[in-house]
């Protein structure tokens, strides 16, 4: 089994970056940066952003949000293994300031992020984020689905057959925030949903 753990302390974070990023966001938890591919995935999410800190009162407050806009409104993503730890005050003050800024939290667990089949699915996803789309196959790719409409991967990989093998393109555009995949129903196959991007 797969053991979530949290980054050292001495060591710079690593930054996780997608289309949706407005800034890099440290990943101070190996779960954070799974759950952050699922949110850059997911349909109903617009923008993802970093809040550092905030003032409550005048005074700075340490946040290390991660921002998470939906079509619902704006929510911290609230990661339960990796949340920070801090002492009462401190964490009195985060929500104090959460509230001043209007932002509930979107609690998730780690056998919520692990669920199947949108862990594997997102995790085999993301692998082709940066997997090269030629002009010519994203065109291709985006005028058959907003000619057509949503469809079955399997149809729409027999529609845009070409030189180089469409379906890892399919994978980076959705990666690219220019379509979307159902990653939650079944496994990525033929019969996945996909659309272009609202």
């Amino acid at each position: 089994m797969l053991r979530s753990r949290p980054r050292s302390q001495g060591a710079a974070a690593p930054l996780f970056v997608s289309a949706k990023c407005r800034t890099a966001i440290p990943l101070r938890h190996d779960l954070v940066r799974d759950a952050l591919v699922q949110v850059s995935l997911d349909p109903l999410v617009r923008a993802i952003e970093f809040v550092l800190a905030a003032r409550v009162r005048q005074a700075p407050v340490a946040l290390d949000a991660i921002v998470v806009s939906r079509d619902d409104g704006r929510h911290v993503l609230d990661v339960v293994p990796a949340r920070p730890v801090r002492d009462v005050e401190a964490e009195g003050l985060a929500l104090l300031a959460l509230e001043h800024l209007g932002l509930p939290l979107l609690t998730v667990t780690e056998a919520e992020i692990r669920s199947e089949p949108r862990y594997a699915n997102a995790r085999l996803v993301w692998q082709y984020r940066q997997y090269p789309v030629g002009i010519d196959q994203r065109m291709r790719i985006l005028t058959v689905l907003r000619d057509d409409g949503p469809m079955s991967f399997g149809c729409l990989l027999k529609r845009i057959l070409g030189p180089r093998d469409p379906s890892l393109a399919v994978l980076s555009l959705a990666c690219a925030d220019l379509l979307e995949l159902d990653l939650v129903s079944v496994p990525l196959g033929p019969v996945t949903t996909v659309r272009c991007r609202s």
